[in-house]
């Protein structure tokens, strides 16, 4: 165990307890628990240099600032998660008219999807505590990077879904070995049955927004963005990062992150967090627009299957997100979560409707003022459009169909490329 790891205090009403006292949430009043780390012990150990200095590529460069002791897996897919890419097409900041612009693409994860970080971390978590089976609810991309890490170190994992889950998520489920269970529910359901069976059976539970140790490898996100953007670049106005939000972990989770580096002094400047919601599940919003913390649950319909959630596990923690650090909540419709696979696909990264929603809300924040073209921005794709292809096909025009000479060729591209 890393010994830098203290304890957790509540999010709600600030009790603190020993890494020994709580598993999942606060037995007081059920609010979420954040893990309490050792900073000064942090920087008498390493310093942002000698991270930087590190050969591992993965987020577990950043295993001094994690709450997990060295993990095992070398050699496997579980060594691989986080350490993802930044890009910033000229093409996109030129039609955007921004000067700064990255798009951070979650997809290049084992599984393709955002939720290696927190299930990687789980996962040795999992192991220190002995825990004979690792159980978590899941739309989809939570349980399969659940799947595929336990996968690669051997331990056993059982994964409740909804039925209605996009078949490509659920193969990945199967694929990996897990005990899947498909949920005639949706993934409140799902949810709540997890966590019962994790009580009925003694499984340690994964679930998003409820074990600590989630927000813990979902932070590893805030220390990519700073390390290959904040640290090396100065800027005059604070960079803003857009993210899509369901249950409000990863944007909890960033910020958490950005809040390590600051108590650190690693980082001068917080962002601004700009959680983007799809008005079909925007409970976090809606709390958010109402200027208090009260998430009221709602009846969740929205092709980003991955972000539609009735009632967010981790609420609180996502409002503050951006209001502390003087960001906003947006949402925007699904015909706009599709046009963003489109236009996102135009320079190469193919983003299911979850990780198009952020850039949708990208474009609502340029349309309303609240972004101008002199602010530095960074946009996470948190999942591969593989992971929703009946989403993909719906986002573009159909290929045509025809005959197999050159006339037809000719024919068809005729003025759009000839």
């Amino acid at each position: 165990m890393n010994t830098n790891f203290v304890g957790y205090r509540c999010s709600l009403c600030k009790t603190e307890y020993s890494p020994e006292q709580v598993v999942y949430t606060c037995p007081k009043d059920g609010g979420n628990l954040d893990v309490i780390l050792d900073y000064v012990a942090i920087n008498r150990s390493i310093s942002p240099r000698e991270v930087m200095a590190l050969e591992e590529r993965s987020l577990w460069r950043y295993l001094a600032l994690l709450p997990v002791g060295e993990p095992h897996g070398e050699g496997t897919p579980f060594r691989a998660a986080g350490g993802t890419p930044v890009f910033s097409p000229e093409s996109l900041r030129d039609r955007l008219g921004l000067h700064a612009l990255w798009i951070k693409d979650e997809s290049r994860n084992p599984t393709a999807s955002f939720k290696d970080r927190a299930s990687a971390v789980v996962v040795a978590r999992a192991r220190e505590i002995g825990a004979g089976v690792v159980v978590t609810a899941s739309t989809g991309n939570a349980g399969a990077a659940l799947a595929g890490m336990a996968a690669a170190v051997g331990q056993p994992a059982v994964i409740f879904a909804p039925r209605t889950a996009p078949p490509a998520k659920i193969a990945q489920l199967l694929v990996f070995g897990s005990h899947v269970l498909l949920v005639d529910g949706n993934y409140d359901q799902a949810f709540d049955l997890s966590i019962q069976a994790a009580e009925e059976f003694g499984w340690y539970c994964r679930n998003t927004g409820y074990n600590p140790f989630t927000l813990e490898g979902k932070k590893t996100a805030a220390f990519e963005i700073w390390e290959s953007i904040l640290f090396r670049h100065t800027f005059k106005r604070v960079p803003a990062v857009f993210v899509s939000v369901g249950d409000g972990n990863i944007i909890s989770g960033l910020h958490k992150g950005f809040k390590d580096l600051q108590e650190l002094g690693w980082l001068e400047a917080m962002p601004r967090i700009f959680g983007v919601q799809a008005e079909g599940s925007a409970a976090i919003a809606n709390a958010y627009f109402a200027e208090n913390e009260a998430i009221i649950p709602v009846s969740a319909v929205t092709l980003a299957d991955s972000i539609s959630v009735d009632l967010p596990r981790d609420g609180v923690r996502a409002v503050r997100a951006a209001r502390q650090t003087n960001g906003a909540y947006l949402t925007v419709s699904d015909e706009k979560i599709l046009s963003a696979i489109s236009a996102l696909g135009q320079v190469g990264i193919f983003a299911e409707p979850a990780g198009s929603t952020a850039y949708a809300g990208l474009l609502k924040a340029l349309e309303t003022g609240l972004i101008g073209s002199d602010d530095p921005v960074v946009v996470l794709n948190t999942g591969s459009g593989l992971k929703d292809v009946r989403a993909a096909m719906q986002a573009v025009s159909p290929a045509p169909v025809i005959e197999p000479t050159i006339n037809a060729v000719k024919k068809t591209l005729d003025g759009v490329i000839l």
